[in-house]
């Protein structure tokens, strides 16, 4: 049996051992005290990304979304650590111009603040890690950023988190937001044995401990929800996901680890028979935001098979594109359009 079929069976497998059943073929309706969620994930690098997303905000309310997740990182003109942004970063009445438009439209706005991994891309280390060298889980290694993927700042480094956290309340706070998206995807650097304090520990515990951290400052603290990505709370091994979708570094335990108010925004780009996470994720509590990127028909398999789930904390789908909004066709993205048909037909 070819290797794709089997991880097919071992999907279904999963998820029929983590839920009881392989899903219906037909989404469930149930009982909802809120709407299913569209969103919709912008990453936004710089002054002319937003406003070619402000162009494009009529359009997209007009298609439905009523998510918006505004992935800021370095950014925003940061006036708590102006050291820290980005090149050409967004400005404050930039974004009050977002938020009045969400407010007036009903959309929940969400910024995101890539933490933990993604801290370089390609040859370029983001600002943090520019500043503060001595925050690299992998210190003075890999010049150029050759030979990996993204780095990471250590989750044990005592000074990290004041910083960090400094960031998430400006953003909190300009954004007028009720939650803010951690994203923790893709963190492949994590126990590194270049790290004096994180050299040897468990990679689960250590992911563990820095999504605990940031769940303390932000729900416990400051009273808002969290939002994080889901691949490294997954295990390659068991669910036939690849290395991107799924830990194959040893993060996976840390699912059992953080608390289960977190909502997961669980993607998956590729066509499988199966998301035998969807199951998972719902089985230990969470709540749960499919999300997809730019394969259409993907996109309504992944909502197919979702929804097929009988429970409120299925949320929705959330989709992304990327790269930075272009006016005139960012509300035009094919797979966008296809799930506010899909979630309108359902919702009717």
């Amino acid at each position: 049996m070819k290797k794709t079929a089997l991880l097919a069976l071992a999907a279904l497998a999963f998820a029929f051992a983590t839920q009881g059943c392989v899903p219906k073929a037909k989404p469930q309706a149930v009982p909802r005290t809120q709407p299913l969620w569209l969103g919709f994930h912008v990453l936004i690098e710089n002054k002319p990304a937003a406003e070619a997303l402000l162009t494009e905000l009529p359009a997209l309310a007009a298609a439905g979304i009523n998510l918006l997740v505004f992935e800021v990182d370095y950014n925003y003109e940061y006036v708590s650590h102006p050291e820290l942004r980005g090149e050409d970063p967004i400005s404050r009445e930039t974004v009050k111009q977002v938020v009045r438009f969400c407010r007036d439209h009903k959309i929940r706005l969400i910024p995101e603040f890539q933490s933990l991994g993604h801290q370089s891309w390609a040859e370029k280390t983001y600002a943090l890690l520019t500043k503060h060298p001595e925050f690299d889980e992998t210190p003075g290694q890999f010049p150029g950023n050759k030979d990996i993927y993204c780095r990471s700042w250590c989750p044990l480094h005592p000074e990290v988190n004041p910083i960090i956290f400094a960031l998430y309340d400006e953003l909190l706070e300009v954004f007028e937001a009720d939650a803010l998206h951690v994203g923790m995807d893709e963190v492949f650097l994590i126990a590194g044995e270049f790290c004096p304090r994180c050299r040897g520990k468990d990679p689960a515990e250590l992911f563990a401990k820095a999504v605990n951290d940031y769940y303390q400052h932000l729900v416990r603290e400051r009273g808002v929800e969290m939002l994080m990505w889901g691949d490294r709370l997954l295990d390659g091994a068991s669910t036939g996901y690849e290395e991107w979708e799924a830990s194959m570094n040893g993060t996976h335990p840390a699912i059992d680890l953080i608390p289960k108010d977190i909502i997961i925004c669980d993607w998956h780009y590729e066509r499988m028979k199966s998301y035998p996470s969807i199951p998972l994720f719902l089985n230990k509590g969470f709540r749960v935001l499919p999300t997809s990127f730019r394969d259409v028909k993907q996109t309504k398999k992944l909502i197919d098979f979702s929804l097929a789930f009988p429970s409120e904390r299925m949320l929705g789908h959330l989709c992304t594109i990327w790269n930075a909004p272009e006016a005139g066709k960012t509300a035009q993205w094919p797979p966008l359009l296809a799930a506010a048909k899909k979630l309108r037909k359902f919702s009717s």
